[in-house]
């Protein structure tokens, strides 16, 4: 319903030509390549998963690069402004923005611009000046998630589990349980060890996850938030 009103009355523009999408990632993604689609407006939040739609921003990058896209928030929060320009967006909106300014951010994405506010750019702008953190791939896949990484780069920064669950809106019991995945997937056992991978700086490799493992989390000092770079091209004003 939510997108059908959209499409509605983003119609009512003369300039542009709309293309009624489905909610389902695969059935967007084959309509974009399909239509050959200039710009697509996509949710971040888009399915089951969390990262849903920054996910599928990804695919559109991989198997319709002249495709545009920008992406729809609900909230500019630095998390997922940042999160949207490294999966590949050229714009972000965020919904609580006046409706009549979404036509204006297609057109000048479409254009070739990038298109966000001024807080959104200075996430980015700031996410540029911090060292990268290294690459959670491994065997042709992702080693962590989107949100797994979103809690490597708080611990990087050495914030406590509450203050991790106050930047990302999680509980603390989440954020546990986020740390115990990571150290599983990253094959280690403190904090200090999940810093020094992610920093790029001689910690251990991923190994196959041992069953069950429950460590305590150890405190670490570093204040080294890690970003990975985003490139920008022109600010929209």
């Amino acid at each position: 319903m939510s997108t059908q009103l959209l499409v509605d009355a983003l119609a009512r523009d003369s300039q542009l030509l709309m293309i009624e999408c489905p909610s389902n990632p695969a059935a967007i993604l084959n309509l974009i390549k399909r239509e050959q689609a200039q710009v697509a407006v996509i949710s971040a939040k888009l399915g089951e998963s969390s990262s849903g739609g920054f996910d599928l921003i990804r695919e559109i990058r991989t198997q319709a690069p002249t495709t545009r896209v920008i992406v729809l928030l609900d909230a500019s929060e630095r998390t997922a402004v940042i999160e949207a320009f490294r999966a590949g967006a050229q714009g972000v909106f965020c919904r609580t923005e006046p409706f009549r300014l979404l036509s204006k951010c297609i057109q000048c994405v479409h254009q070739g611009q990038v298109w966000a506010n001024a807080n959104e750019f200075q996430y980015v702008i700031d996410a540029l000046a911090k060292p990268p953190l290294a690459d959670f791939h491994a065997n042709g896949g992702t080693l962590l998630s989107a949100r797994e990484i979103d809690v490597v780069r708080c611990v990087a920064e050495g914030l406590t589990n509450r203050e991790i669950a106050q930047r990302l809106k999680l509980t603390e019991h989440t954020v546990k349980n986020y740390l115990f995945r990571i150290f599983d997937k990253l094959g280690v056992s403190s904090r200090v060890e999940v810093v020094l991978y992610a920093l790029g700086n001689g910690g251990p490799r991923p190994v196959a996850p041992p069953a069950n493992r429950r460590q305590q989390p150890v405190p670490v000092a570093s204040r080294n938030a890690a970003p990975m770079p985003v490139t920008i091209r022109k600010t929209a004003n």
